[in-house]
């Protein structure tokens, strides 16, 4: 009997199995087929610019597996970009980034590049240089190490990094050697294929490190690369002359960028002749064209000029626009503003600054309100991936567990059942004491890492100073409070005779590897402060310690650094990606400090920083703070601002730096109002009186 049951048993077990792959393969079959259907799909949508129909195939055509995830979330990332969704199509791309980053797959690299292209193009656009730089360097050095470097998104990615490392440092020799290796791969591109796409993609490129080069004021080497901008276009126009509005518009663009760059360098003449050409093309006439004049009026102090333009600029914005942006407040009615200021036309001035309190309100909630909209669609979808992979967690269970089942009626009988089923129970229960013996374990780890933790916390508040420096006139107060038990806030201050350094910084991160780095830093600032150098030179030398390939974990630190003669009052500082102080006194009874815009310190190795100084802030208070009070947040995430920030203290009567300190912690709970601290929060405020 046993030999007549056990092929019925084999033979039930492989019909099972082959039912199974047939399946398998017409999906495959399939998978291969809708693919290209997929693909013809897409493409439909993006010549008809359907922009909303195109995140919808990229997110169904994904879910069903007939896209693959990168390319799912790549196309997603470019509708929502098309509809001027800016923290979606991000955070797509960032998503197509992480689900290909670790794939050899052509295609997959192919949206790799693609997405890391315009993401960083987008961080550029908002003058996020430092995201751009941390965004593209990793994946630049990936692209080379498993040779997909020769693409027009990787070149795309190098004059993306160059243009940022152009931002932080004009000197960079590191940003000329990418910028020339971009332009030399466009230009070998075109003589390979000679094609529109190729002569487009050099020309999109070039203008951004021109733009880049005129942004940071380097006009001489803006000249240089706006000249390789008018040699394509020449080429351009004379290989395809029937493309007159792209021609109109590069052409416009040529020209504007010689003008600015021509008067940039004091060639007056030259630039104005340039500024003419620019007026007899379309491209002038419209918004972007019209802000460029203003801008090259700019340059030029042709403040009349610049006046009229942001003039037409106003009118055409209001007759297209129902809402001011804030991007639009930024770009036109503050440089408008400015503009009137230079003329000293008092009314006009007046007026501007009432147009936008007007208008600010309104953009800000509105800008609030798309940002909500954003975060909720990115809510959603984060909801949907969680739900696919959990359901795909319970079909394979099931599966399994019919298989299970499947072999355990097939082969067991009765009395092999009853042992099976006693020595499980037997395996469980000495695997439940294994697990409570385990629990145990674990909770006295726990507790010892807590323990470890709270002495790491010690040491670390051990490190910053609790009592003040004892100076006549001085007055000088500050705290620090980790959002976990150890944090990357630091404080310090060292006095030589009547020279007081101070400094106040936040490290990227938090817990014990901010910590870390924290405590290097403080021990650097005491080092160098100890040499007498200045502010500028101590950021210089910490950079170059903190920063390079030893800095594998990419961190960073913001700074501010000062040094105070505290019998003249003189400041002498140095802000490196800080937030910036607020100063006391003057006509509005506390501003924040206009400054120079230095890159955090640990970003860039090689970088010079530069300081800054004022002459006295002899009876004017000065509140140095880290973003864990500005970004402060309640249960339903809104921020205490700067606004909020400055407001209090322009109001707040200083009895002592310790009660403004004390002050403000309490506003700041107040506005948490329960909710936990979602950064460090460190503050410090010092006055030197009159004696």
């Amino acid at each position: 009997m046993i030999h007549n049951k056990i092929p019925v048993f084999v033979l039930a077990a492989a019909v099972l199995i082959i039912s199974v792959f047939p399946f398998t393969g017409c999906h495959r079959v399939a998978n291969k087929t809708s693919s290209i259907e997929a693909v013809s799909l897409i493409n439909e949508a993006i010549d008809a610019r359907d922009n909303e129909r195109l995140e919808y195939l990229a997110d169904s055509l994904g879910k069903a597996g007939k896209l693959s995830k990168g390319e799912s979330n790549y196309w997603q990332g470019y509708a929502h970009y098309q509809m001027g969704e800016r923290e979606l199509a991000e955070y797509f791309w960032q998503e197509a980034i992480r689900v290909t980053e670790n794939s050899t797959d052509p295609n997959d690299l192919v949206y790799y590049a693609k997405s890391a292209s315009y993401l960083t193009s987008q961080l550029c656009r908002y003058a996020e240089y430092a995201s751009a730089l941390h965004t593209a360097l990793p994946i630049i050095t990936r692209l080379e190490k498993i040779q997909c470097d020769t693409t027009s998104d990787y070149t795309n990615l190098l004059i993306f990094a160059g243009c940022s490392k152009t931002y932080f440092d004009k000197e960079a020799p590191t940003a000329s050697e990418m910028l020339e290796r971009a332009y030399q791969m466009h230009i070998d591109n075109i003589q390979q294929k000679g094609s529109k796409a190729a002569y487009r993609d050099a020309v999109a490129g070039i203008i951004n490190v021109a733009y880049i080069w005129i942004y940071v004021k380097g006009y001489e080497e803006g000249m240089v690369w706006t000249e390789r901008l008018g040699g394509l276009v020449r080429e351009y126009m004379e290989l395809y002359p029937d493309d007159q509005s792209y021609i109109d518009k590069q052409w416009a663009r040529y020209k504007i960028f010689s003008a600015i760059s021509l008067e940039g360098v004091g060639r007056h003449g030259e630039a104005e002749m340039a500024y003419q050409e620019y007026l007899q093309t379309s491209f002038s006439k419209t918004l972007e064209g019209l802000t460029n004049a203003s801008d090259y009026f700019t340059v030029a102090q042709q403040w009349d000029q610049a006046v009229s333009s942001y003039r037409s600029i106003m009118e055409y914005l209001q007759k297209e626009l129902n809402i001011y942006s804030l991007d639009n407040i930024q770009r036109y009615l503050l440089k408008k503003y400015r503009a009137h200021q230079m003329l000293d036309q008092q009314d006009s001035i007046n007026h501007t600054a009432r147009q936008i309190c007007e208008v600010l309100d309104s953009a800000i909630l509105n800008n609030r309100r798309l940002d909500a909209s954003e975060l909720h669609s990115i809510h959603v979808r984060d909801m949907e991936i969680v739900e696919a992979e959990a359901r795909s967690a319970r079909q394979r269970q099931i599966y399994t567990t019919l298989l299970v089942l499947f072999l355990i009626i097939a082969f067991s009988i009765y009395i092999v059942f009853r042992r099976r089923a006693d020595r499980k129970l037997r395996k469980a229960h000495e695997a439940l004491k294994e697990a409570y013996d385990q629990l145990e374990e674990t909770t006295t780890i726990k507790e010892r890492m807590e323990s470890e933790l709270r002495i790491a916390r010690d040491i670390q508040m051990s490190m910053v100073p609790c009592m003040f420096p004892i100076y006549p006139g001085l007055d000088m107060c500050a705290s620090m409070m980790p959002a976990r038990e150890v944090g990357g806030d630091l404080y310090g201050y060292l006095l030589s005779g009547h020279m007081l350094y101070f400094a106040v910084g936040d490290v990227s991160g938090k817990g014990v590897p901010a910590s870390l780095f924290m405590a290097q830093a403080t021990r650097l600032f005491q080092t160098l402060a100890k040499q007498g150098m200045s502010p500028a030179e101590i950021c210089t030398r910490i950079n170059d310690a903190l920063s390079g390939e030893d800095n594998e974990g990419n961190m960073f630190v913001t700074m501010f650094l000062g040094l105070l003669d505290l019998e003249t009052g003189h400041l002498s500082y140095c802000n490196a990606g800080h937030n910036p102080p607020i100063l006391g006194g003057g006509e509005n009874g506390g501003d924040f400090i206009q400054m120079l815009p230095n890159a955090p310190i640990g970003v860039l190795p090689g970088l010079e920083f530069l300081g800054e100084e004022i002459e006295s802030i002899k009876g004017r208070p000065l509140f140095v703070y880290t973003d864990g009070l500005n970004e402060a947040e309640n249960p339903a995430h809104e921020q205490f601002g700067d606004d909020r920030l400055l407001s209090f203290l322009r109001n707040c009567s200083f009895e002592s730096a310790r009660q403004v300190i004390e002050s403000i912690t309490a506003d700041v709970e107040k506005h948490r109002d329960g909710a936990d601290p979602n950064d460090d929060l460190t503050m410090m405020c010092l006055d030197i009186k009159n004696i």
